[in-house]
């Protein structure tokens, strides 16, 4: 038992170290207060929830479509463009920094992380090594597939598409559409010039849509 809280006394000083009391007030409010709205159907609960992390996102410029079940850790190092749209049981964990451009996409159980345990020290057990932040990046246009996973460290292009169940290990090309386990280019996307036909098609979302 001893040993126990010991172990519990170590994590908790470690972490209060990697995590300033300003940051720690956001983790906070994203623990208590996004449980509370993360369930809440309708167009009450995108705006709410909206308004939760329009205060908690390092930046963001514009509306974003947070669908009921998702789960965002670390707020304080998301910044995130236009019309983001984060679908049902996706986990974002902005810990090292995580940035999106404009028109996102997120399907369902995605998870996107941007840091990692250390495990550099073998004299060390993992579990008291600590944080490695490895940022992320997003680019605009991406649309990210059901149950894909994006690892530390990655940039995701302008135009990428990943399929769903990929396992992003390594940065993507414009345009790309990457697939597997780990991810690799399996095809690419058409490109149209600024205001071409694509641009015109396009439309706002709506909170019944679902981006997956």
């Amino acid at each position: 038992m001893v040993a126990e809280r010991q172990t519990f006394r170590q994590l908790i000083r470690n972490y209060l170290k990697s995590v300033p009391p300003r940051r720690l007030a956001k983790v906070f409010a994203e623990e208590y207060v996004g449980t509370l709205l993360r369930s809440l159907p309708g167009v009450e609960g995108f705006a709410l929830r909206y308004l939760l992390y329009r205060g908690l996102f390092e930046r963001l410029d514009g509306f974003c479509y947070v669908y009921p079940g998702a789960r965002l850790s670390h707020t304080y190092g998301i910044r995130a463009g236009r019309n983001l749209m984060i679908n049902a049981g996706a986990f974002l964990y902005g810990r090292g920094g995580l940035t999106f451009g404009d028109h996102v996409m997120i399907g369902p159980n995605v998870v996107i992380v941007s840091s990692q345990h250390r495990f550099d020290d073998p004299r060390i057990e993992m579990v008291f090594q600590g944080h490695k932040a490895d940022p992320v990046t997003i680019g605009s246009d991406v649309w990210i597939g059901a149950n894909a996973v994006v690892l530390p460290g990655i940039t995701v292009a302008d135009g990428t598409v990943i399929s769903a169940g990929a396992v992003v290990t390594r940065d993507t090309e414009p345009y790309s559409i990457v697939g597997g386990v780990p991810a690799a280019k399996i095809g690419t996307r058409p490109r149209e010039a600024p205001g071409g036909p694509a641009a015109a098609r396009a439309t706002p979302p709506l909170p019944g849509d679902t981006p997956a």
